[in-house]
């Protein structure tokens, strides 16, 4: 007979089945409300496309507030480069190695599919006793909470909202950041690409990348950072010529690869070898054991690749100097919650395309303003470059509460579950909860999850046995509104 684990790791694998990429959750929408059909229980969406099922409460439970269980359909859609597989049509293939769930070499979807899964067996199993509840999948989170900044309010009734959106199951989060992007657009110049030149594809990768909130302090390198110093050397030859730069896929993921096209005089391959050698042994240095699969690639184009035109030399300098000139990392430390990040960026995203460079930065703090200064420095310099600058997806920091009433009740129900007290912690990551509290005010609000490792990268892992202490913590915590 399987055992709840079990079932919560067959339903999240059903949810894998259905591609579900920022933007593209549609079909697990229609599943999710197909599933609220078959229990009879009625549900509503709102125009930005979040649902809510609503499950009555078990006997006894008529007279409790109604708790709100969150999370998002949406996930981060990274791949290793060796992988074909397409996001847009491939289930991702779950495989259990030892106590941990991951994927084959893609991104996991426990972030947040996870949540979908807990949700729903709690709400499908009529041995759990709960008060009424609203189950809250939200879309389009990882591309910068859009689902939840678009929440109709009229959605909601409940005013307890639990999101299990947390990666650690000893920890209860009740504070996290804001955050914004900002699009830097720099219109470029070509020129005529020459018939005395060798093309090569130069590419910076194996980076261990992470998430861009929980991963920022750490020792990870930025792939889109290296390559612009890179280029920056390479550049210094007046006969450099820049095709093309891209790098990076989600404004919340560390950039694991970046990669560009160059053009440098014909005979010049020895010492562009010899200069990447250099420069790798530079950065095996620099990183030293952080990044251990860190490696610079070069390949040369044949004649039929060719390009007929490259980026014109000012043009490009200006380009460089701009991706060299932008902040990433943390940029200030917690003056009040000890060892926390407060203000980081993240140079997320860079490319070339329809004649332009286009960079995604994305910024956050805990600090409404200090939010807007970093966001102000960015703004500064794209300007020197003579770029356009386009503002998206700004969301509130969720202030805490540690006086909170669903606290203290999170907290004994924790401890006597477990014998020990939770781990209360403010995180740098962004969650949907300040969002929807200020939507819905008045809204108390934690965050839990099971154990999650290396989010928005290939290397993300679930720990298995999490998922059974996260069903032991939620029915307890539901349970406890009888008394």
């Amino acid at each position: 007979m399987p055992t709840p684990t079990d079932t919560v790791i067959d339903i999240f694998t059903q949810i894998n089945a259905i591609p579900r990429c920022s933007k593209n959750e549609a079909a697990v929408g229609r599943w999710l409300a197909e599933w609220a059909d078959r229990h009879e229980m009625d549900k509503a969406t709102d125009a930005a496309g979040n649902l809510v099922i609503r499950v009555p409460a078990s006997p006894g439970f008529e007279q409790a507030p109604v708790i709100v269980l969150q999370g998002h359909m949406d996930m981060v859609c990274e791949k290793t480069p060796d992988s074909d597989h397409d996001f847009d049509r491939d289930p991702i293939r779950v495989v259990r190695d030892g106590d941990w769930l991951r994927a084959e070499r893609t991104t996991l979807g426990a972030d947040n599919g996870i949540a979908l899964a807990l949700a729903l067996f709690i709400a499908g199993d009529a041995s759990i006793a709960h008060p009424p509840l609203e189950l809250l999948f939200t879309v389009d989170e990882e591309s910068g909470l859009i689902g939840a900044s678009r929440l109709d309010p009229a959605l909601i009734r409940g005013k307890v909202l639990i999101n299990i959106d947390s990666e650690d199951d000893h920890i209860v989060t009740i504070g996290c950041a804001g955050g914004e992007e900002i699009r830097i657009r720099l219109a470029l110049a070509y020129a005529p690409a020459g018939d005395a030149r060798s093309f090569y594809r130069i590419t910076v990768g194996g980076l261990r990348g992470g998430h861009s909130g929980i991963d920022i302090h750490k020792p990870r390198a930025n792939a889109n950072r290296l390559l612009g110093r890179l280029l920056g050397r390479l550049a210094a030859d007046d006969d450099f010529r820049l095709v093309s730069l891209n790098g990076g896929s989600a404004h919340n993921a560390i950039p694991r690869d970046a990669r560009a096209v160059v053009g440098l005089p014909a005979g010049q391959a020895a010492e562009l070898k010899e200069t990447l050698a250099r420069f790798q042994a530079m950065l095996a240095e620099e990183n030293g054991a952080s990044e251990p699969q860190l490696v610079i690639g070069c390949e040369p184009f044949s004649a039929a690749e060719t390009p007929d035109a490259v980026i014109a030399p000012e043009s490009a300098a200006r380009a460089l100097a701009l991706l060299n000139a932008l902040p990433h990392g943390v940029q200030g430390m917690s003056a009040t919650v000890a060892g926390l990040v407060e203000t980081s960026c993240n140079l997320a995203i860079v490319k070339t395309a329809e004649g332009c460079f286009d960079i995604t930065s994305s910024q956050r703090s805990l600090s409404m303003t200090r939010l807007e200064e970093i966001n102000e420095r960015v703004r500064a310099v794209a300007a020197l470059a003579g770029a356009e600058v386009t503002r998206m997806n700004h969301h509130p920091s969720w202030p805490p509460d540690p006086e909170a009433a669903l606290l203290a009740r999170c907290r004994a129900v924790y401890t006597r579950a477990f014998g020990e007290a939770p781990v209360v912690e403010v995180i740098h990551a962004g969650l949907e909860c300040g969002l929807i509290g200020a939507k819905v005010p008045g809204m108390e609000m934690i965050s839990i999850g099971p154990t999650l490792r290396h989010p928005h990268s290939p290397d993300e892992k679930l720990f298995i046995p999490s998922i059974g202490k996260m069903l032991t913590l939620l029915e307890a915590l539901l349970g406890s509104y009888r008394e």
